[in-house]
């Protein structure tokens, strides 16, 4: 029996944001980074909010730890609201959602993206770290309510996250389309984001605003998909590593992918392949097709300028060697692990480690 459960309200289109205007907020907590504090974009939300009371809480800072989310816990203990509005990227979604779980009150919980990939908008997942390691906490009261799609968010996008959060979102939906939880359903908006932004990346790298639009909402498309039918291996070594060198998500998923397809692929060539198919990449027998999947990661990564191996990315081997014992070991311990077709072992995700650690 396969089941299909997806209660965010998702409102999207340029200025959405002002939706919040019509949903009686009364006290309104917003968190974000420091930066759009700054910049007033956290102020907006609240103009467009019209609470009667309003704080912020901008401390958010990348992998956010525990910690962070225990202090922000204790804020939202403190002034009791009715909402929680996250405005950024993956960071402030998931330590927001963490904040709202920890503390333990009754509120509203609104994702405001302004980066497209991490699908936190509308998943039951929040990415926390403690001790150089990240924690996927996993749990349905994680899910916003409402996730807000503002395509005048995305404007000032610079290069760098627009392939981060790109290549964060191809790896959702090429995960969740060969997870062991896929179902029809999960396929089709996993096939269609994964198609969209394929196509689509290297315009919003260029700078082209007419794409990104499409991207966001593909990312949330991946999200639900994701949330829905499972991870994978690429996951959980891309928490692990990142735990250890504060190398962004996404493009840690772009250095894994193309050995993630070659370890799994003897359960999923099949799948792999008819994803291929479906973006237009091939039309040939499966292991033409898995070759031409493999190959279009590979231009893709190139043409949004991503590092290939961790030595590119600033690590080198010497480091990754030193701390391979206990990148292997969390890697093994995420529940991502669980729905890989393949069942992953040592042995296994240490040759993909191998493989892309590259030459100091």
């Amino acid at each position: 029996m396969e089941q299909f459960d997806c209660r965010t309200k998702i409102i999207s289109g340029a200025g959405a944001i002002s939706a919040l205007g019509n949903m009686h907020i009364k006290r309104l907590l917003v968190v974000s980074d420091p930066y759009f504090k700054e910049n007033g974009t956290a102020d907006r939300l609240i103009q467009a909010a019209k609470p009667e009371f309003s704080e912020i809480f901008s401390q958010i800072v990348p992998d956010p730890s525990v910690t962070l989310a225990a202090q922000g816990a204790a804020v939202v203990q403190k002034c009791k609201p009715d909402t929680i509005a996250a405005l950024g990227g993956g960071s402030a979604m998931d330590c927001g959602k963490a904040m709202a779980y920890f503390s333990g009150e009754s509120v509203t919980f609104i994702a405001v993206p302004t980066t497209s990939g991490s699908g936190s908008e509308v998943t039951d997942f929040a990415i926390l770290t403690h001790d150089g390691v990240k924690h996927p906490l996993v749990d349905e009261k994680l899910r916003p309510d409402i996730a807000i799609l503002d395509g005048d968010l995305l404007t000032a996008l610079p290069p760098k996250l627009a392939a981060d959060g790109g290549f964060d979102l191809i790896s959702h939906a090429l995960e969740a389309y060969a997870a062991t939880g896929a179902s029809p359903i999960t396929d089709a908006l996993a096939a269609e984001a994964f198609r969209t932004a394929l196509e689509k990346l290297p315009q919003s790298f260029a700078g082209c605003q007419d794409v990104r639009m499409d991207i966001h909402i593909a990312a949330t498309m991946a999200g639900i998909a994701f949330s829905q039918a499972g991870l994978g291996i690429c996951h959980a070594l891309s928490h692990s590593l990142g735990g250890e060198f504060h190398i962004p998500h996404g493009r840690l998923n772009a250095i894994l992918l193309p050995s993630v397809l070659e370890a799994n692929a003897p359960a999923a060539a099949a799948r792999y392949a008819e994803l291929a198919r479906n973006a237009g990449l091939s039309s040939s027998a499966d292991t033409v097709a898995l070759r031409s999947l493999k190959n279009a990661l590979i231009r893709l990564r190139r043409t949004l300028h991503m590092p290939e191996t961790l030595a590119q990315a600033g690590v080198s081997p010497t480091q990754v060697r030193e701390k391979a014992d206990r990148i292997l070991t969390a890697a093994l311990a995420d529940p991502c692990c669980g729905s890989n077709p393949v069942t992953p072992d040592r042995a296994l995700l240490g040759k993909i480690l191998q493989e892309v650690t590259g030459r100091g």
